[in-house]
């Protein structure tokens, strides 16, 4: 009889290469979609793997997908290693962008604009992130609510709220009852880097918060209390160290990180308040956050994997005929590849009469 094993000492090399080795099995299980599809595997990995690369505005659209998600996923690996387990990111990423945009829509009046203003925009979109993860983060410290069905149902929540406000009070009433508000003027949305590409200031962002987050949480003892705080109460405690701090600070600061992102989005590619503002980022990133074992240096790597799914997606859709569900789907069999090696470094079958 086939039995399962815990390994004694699970090789810390292994461990790192387990996203390494789910990344090749995607690819592999991507070939054999294509192949169910009627669609050539080579032809069809090329789409999804190397157009995406080839040249500039490739990379470049690359860098627009990787903006959100790294940032979105700095935030959920500082929650996820204090044991707070935020399923809401993509819910605090629409109000972060509600946010920013109301507070952009207030001071655009068609002129002005500038840096001071921009990044008072970026600040109300980051504080709606923090609002709403602040929330989550009460219930659970209040009335010991599951933070994981708290954060997830609060999407829901948001997405109706900004259906309610584009449909309403943020309406642009030029827009021919299209349900969105009206274009921001230049001033007031993100440098372009990269003339004639939608490559925006937003992936700065992203870098320096992957970098401050890997100072926080590596080289900080607040950062060490907050993780000591989150994993084990108790020593905590005996410590000095609070869990109730633990969890504010790793929501709100995962909140901030969401609604800055979202906000990001608003001021960027998009240059208004759409009902479609986000196509599924905050739950990407939770991918993206364990490919990358949720440091914040790793989820850069996982976050341009990510980005090449969204862009592939794509492509394949219109190259290949694929349909749309086709980034889900990679994704999905990303994460899955992901626990399927987590699970034989860490145990063995040996079989056994």
């Amino acid at each position: 009889m086939l039995k399962m094993e815990k390994r004694p000492s699970p090789s810390t090399l292994m461990s790192w290469m387990s996203p390494v080795l789910a990344v090749l099995l995607t690819g592999i299980c991507g070939a054999i979609l294509f192949l169910a599809l009627g669609k050539n595997p080579v032809t069809g990995l090329a789409v999804f793997f190397i157009e995406p690369i080839k040249d500039m505005q490739g990379w470049s659209e690359i860098g627009v997908k990787v903006a959100p998600l790294l940032l979105i996923a700095v935030g959920l690996s500082i929650c996820f290693r204090s044991n707070v387990f935020n399923i809401g990111a993509e819910g605090q990423l629409v109000v972060g962008a509600i946010a920013g945009a109301a507070a952009g829509l207030y001071f655009d009046q068609g002129e002005g604009g500038g840096p001071l203003l921009i990044a008072v925009i970026l600040f109300a979109g980051m504080l709606g992130g923090m609002a709403w993860a602040g929330i989550t983060a009460f219930l659970r410290d209040r009335f010991n609510a599951n933070e994981i069905l708290v954060s997830l149902m609060l999407v829901y929540v948001a997405q109706l709220l900004l259906s309610l406000l584009v449909h309403g009070p943020l309406r642009d009433p030029d827009g021919f009852n299209f349900p969105q508000s009206r274009m921001l003027s230049d001033g007031f949305l993100l440098p372009v880097l990269v003339e004639h590409t939608r490559l925006h200031f937003g992936i700065v962002m992203a870098l320096l918060a992957s970098s401050l987050g890997w100072v926080f949480l590596s080289r900080s003892f607040a950062g060490y209390r907050l993780q000591v705080g989150g994993m084990a109460p108790a020593a905590a405690r005996y410590a000095g160290f609070s869990s109730r701090k633990a969890l504010w600070t790793s929501m709100l600061l995962c909140g901030a990180l969401a609604g800055l992102a979202g906000t990001a989005e608003v001021l960027g590619p998009i240059g208004q308040l759409t009902p479609t503002v986000s196509p599924g980022y905050g739950f990407a990133a939770i991918i993206v956050a364990y490919v990358g074992r949720l440091h914040p240096i790793g989820v850069l790597f996982s976050s341009f994997i990510m980005a090449l799914f969204y862009i592939g997606g794509d492509l394949s859709q219109s190259r290949l005929g694929m349909p749309n569900a086709i980034t889900g789907v990679f994704q999905g069999i990303l994460l899955f590849s992901l626990l399927a090696c987590d699970v034989l470094i860490h145990y063995k079958l040996s079989w056994r009469k």
